[in-house]
């Protein structure tokens, strides 16, 4: 094939780059239902595919999916797929093969896909309508999507610079799934704002929304969460709910399906944003149920939704200060925020944990520019061509040093530890080892940084077995330094342990247990405040782990409602 052939699309839609010698027509038919949004090419040999690559990039052209046939003229995949994912980190790639040859390499690709030398591996369609491939297919183009710049805008941010307030709000939309953009002043959008609303030059950033033409200034996220989401005294004051949720991490979630969708009124209460920690994750690969992965974003998304279509009501960014438990037996506990108080006849505790802080001031004074706790997952697209230093030996640090390098020159992982093996997953591991872009430094430890004006520019790295120093390249640094539970809140009443952790069931002090028995798993020793997740003192710290937590909390609230009904008559 001398040319690649255009699928009747312009240059300006993002690419699919299709790559075969065997089976182009195959290709040809299965992408032309993508025609009309992609411009969709097809190559017949890895090195077409390269001046194509090259083509679209240097016009600046951006290609969101490469499927490459398992042999092309006789030579493996890999040659191709590796050189393409040099010229295009961001983009998703797919490995398909006949079903002729499927059981002989799919023990192959299978291997490749764990450690991260392709998204998914698929059978190539042998017909018509075969949803399962296009499934597949976009679910991927999806993902992609997810780090590129909104097409229709939800909500528009107008301001001169990414300060540490635009990046927080572009953190906060993208993971709560509204599309939104960000705008300079003197951008056409920028212009439109400000016509409509003059008096605000200079109140940045403000906050335009597009279909009522109304701009306003913010000053912080809760103001955006409020617009999209009310507070918690939206709820009338006489109401008592079955059951407040206290945390949107993934054990906050399930409680929140299984209470709601079992009739139970159910109110959800976030101080960050839905997900958790769990919701920063860009791929989750060992999540039940879901083969090729899905992003903690949008396993939190797709929760959240699926919670609200069962009646629960969830208040982001408003933190809980402090609960009243309940005077007597069958009075409600009184649940207390910055935004009113809600009255529940359960509460189930779901904050989870949220990571350490680092303590040193030269890069504090850089959060939320180009400092992050967590994978600043929306400011990934920014370090494109950057050095990024990322500290954590767990399995978010692993799923966030994967997901940088797809846009930054390096990123070096920094652990404590000799190496990974004590706290991460296998499949990360492997992954980041056969990533060329991925460094990981054991026994190490953050302990300064060079900032040279506003930016960071290097990071101060010791041996901790030595005590050598050493300064690495960072323009930008992802912290996920373990965590801590933050329970100081809670009322004396609920037994914590010595790390603060909530104690739940026999770990609860035999001293606090009712008529010598202990409380029953995931509840606390005050009857009715039930505990799920990270925060509960001996749990496992996974997301599966949680989920299950958070589901199976709900046949106790059964139980508690019901003794506290009987407890009434």
């Amino acid at each position: 094939m001398s040319e690649p052939a255009l699928i009747d699309q312009a240059l300006s839609e993002p690419a699919i780059l299709c790559v075969s010698s065997e089976n182009v027509d195959v290709l040809r038919t299965q992408f032309q239902r993508y025609a009309h949004e992609y411009d969709v090419r097809l190559c017949g040999s890895g090195d077409e595919a390269t001046r194509v690559v090259a083509e679209i990039t240097s016009a600046g052209g951006r290609v969101a999916l490469v499927v490459v046939e398992d042999e092309i003229d006789g030579q493996p995949w890999y040659l191709a797929l590796q050189a393409l994912r040099q010229a295009v980190p961001n983009s998703r790639r797919v490995i398909v093969t006949p079903w002729s040859r499927f059981l002989q390499v799919a023990p192959t690709l299978r291997a490749a896909v764990a450690k991260g030398k392709a998204d998914a591996y698929l059978l190539l369609p042998r017909g018509p309508r075969d949803e399962e491939f296009h499934s597949a297919i976009v679910e991927l183009l999806n993902d992609w999507s997810a780090t590129q710049a909104a097409v229709v805008e939800t909500l528009q941010i107008i301001s001169p610079t990414r300060d540490a307030l635009v990046r927080e709000l572009s953190e906060f939309l993208l993971r709560t799934g509204t599309p939104f953009g960000v705008h300079t002043p003197d951008s056409v959008t920028g212009q439109e704002a400000l016509a409509e609303a003059p008096k605000l030059v200079g109140q940045w950033p403000l906050i335009r929304q597009p279909h009522t033409g109304e701009v306003t200034p913010c000053t912080s996220v809760r103001q955006v969460a409020e617009r999209l989401y009310g507070r918690p005294d939206d709820i009338a004051v006489d109401e008592v709910v079955d059951v407040v949720i206290v945390g949107a991490g993934p054990a906050g979630l399930a409680a929140a399906v299984y209470a709601a969708s079992e009739g139970l009124s159910t109110i959800a209460i976030e101080s960050e944003v839905v997900g958790g920690q769990a919701g920063s994750s860009s791929m989750i690969r060992n999540y039940l149920g879901f083969p090729r992965g899905i992003s903690g974003m949008r396993l939190a998304q797709r929760a959240r939704g699926q919670a609200i279509r069962f009646g629960t009501r969830f208040f982001t960014r408003w933190p809980v200060t402090g609960i009243t438990p309940s005077p007597g037996p069958g009075e409600p506990h009184t649940v207390h925020t910055e935004g009113g108080a809600v009255r529940a006849r359960a509460v189930v505790l779901a904050t989870g944990v949220t990571y350490r802080r680092l303590g040193l001031p030269e890069l504090e004074e850089l959060v939320g520019r180009s400092v992050h706790y967590g994978a600043a997952i929306a400011m990934a697209a920014e370090m494109e061509g950057q050095d990024v230093v990322v500290v954590g030996g767990g399995n978010s640090a692993g799923q966030a040093a994967v997901h940088l390098a797809r846009f930054a020159r390096s990123v070096t992982v920094v652990v404590r530890r000799p190496d990974l093996t004590e706290t991460m997953s296998r499949y990360l591991i492997d992954e980041l080892a056969w990533n060329p872009r991925v460094t990981v430094r054991g026994s190490s430890r953050v302990v300064g940084g060079t900032v040279e004006g506003d930016e960071l520019t290097a990071i101060e790295v010791e041996q901790v077995l030595t005590g050598e120093r050493e300064s690495l390249p960072a323009r930008s640094l992802c912290l996920l330094l373990g965590a801590d539970p933050h329970t100081d809140w809670l009322p004396d009443q609920i037994c914590v342990d010595e790390r603060g952790y909530v104690q739940t069931g026999a770990d609860v002090p035999s001293d606090h247990w009712l008529d010598d028995q202990p409380p029953a798993p995931l509840a606390t020793c005050v009857p009715g405040i039930f505990c799920a997740g990270d925060v509960r003192s001996g749990s496992m710290k996974r997301v599966a782990s949680a989920t299950g937590e958070g589901a199976a909390v709900v046949s106790l609230i059964h139980a508690h409602l019901a003794a506290s009904a009987a407890a009434g008559d």
